[in-house]
């Protein structure tokens, strides 16, 4: 007697709202409502927002205010909105020139750890840096993707001589090195080494929010002057285009869902829902 045929693998589908440029606060609360929808009534699928903000400074739970350069009613005055907000984190800014995507994610569904979801967080703006030929980095004791650029100094140089990191952890993590911390503030003070995309995340019985934002075009980085960014002394910023990517807006979209897609094998992007 035959068996019975093999089923196939049912990927969790997560709609992508594309929302254009919107306010910051508008999309927290979008954010806030899908979330406590799924915490009540989950669903079998998930969202993930992609957008652009008008100037924004955000502060995170690890912020204090002391990493603002400038004064709050300064920011206002020069048209940034300054918001106090749950993520994990410190002080970011958010701002035209720049991709920002929020995950709603019920890890349930995927894995019930944070730092494993950081991890995929990570890998998905790696992703994008590869695809536009730009070496990518995560560096040991600090969350997000770093670059050097074109080219490689010194510094980075010495990666060859010190292959694993102080918790042993191999320097190849995904297919994607990681600077290990005995070599990332002398490399993020002399300004070889540059952050190209900030993450800080929340849960709520394993709902995400808030993500990631990536750097694409040069406008969105004048307005870091007035933070400390994520509380990194000393931190230059840097996007794509300013390491020489020619990228679009709407080329960035397509390489984050291509990368979302490579990081969480198990979901599937309906790239088709837009909301604008």
């Amino acid at each position: 007697m035959a068996g019975a045929p093999e089923r196939a693998e049912t990927k969790r589908v997560v709609r992508v709202l594309d929302l254009g440029r919107r306010s910051y606060a508008e999309v927290l609360q979008l954010q806030r409502r899908i979330a406590s929808e799924r915490r009540s009534t989950p669903e079998d699928h998930d969202v993930l927002l992609l957008v652009e903000h008008d100037p924004v400074v955000t502060l995170g739970r690890g912020s204090d205010g002391t990493h603002l350069v400038a004064s709050e009613e300064t920011l206002r005055a020069r048209g940034i909105e300054v918001v106090g907000i749950e993520r994990g984190g410190d002080v970011t800014y958010h701002g035209p020139g720049q991709l920002v995507g929020y995950p709603i994610l019920d890890l349930n569904a995927y894995e019930r750890d944070l730092h494993w979801y950081l991890r995929r967080l990570e890998e998905i703006l790696l992703r994008v840096l590869a695809d536009v030929k730009l070496p990518g980095y995560r560096v040991e004791g600090y969350t997000g993707v770093w670059t050097t650029g074109s080219s490689v100094g010194p510094g980075l140089a010495r990666l060859a001589r010190a292959p694993r990191s102080r918790a042993g952890t191999p320097i190849e993590a995904d297919g994607f090195p990681t600077v290990p911390e005995t070599l990332a503030r002398g490399l993020i003070s002399s300004g070889e080494l540059r952050k190209i995309a900030s993450i800080g995340v929340h849960a709520s019985r394993w709902i995400t929010r808030h993500g990631f934002a990536l750097n694409v075009t040069a406008e969105t980085l004048a307005n870091f002057r007035w933070i400390v960014p994520c509380g990194i002394t000393g931190v230059r910023m840097t996007s794509l285009a300013s390491e020489g990517a020619q990228i679009t807006m709407s080329d960035a979209r397509h390489a984050v869902l291509q990368g979302f897609d490579a990081a969480f094998p198990t979901a599937r992007t309906a790239r088709e829902v837009s909301t604008r």
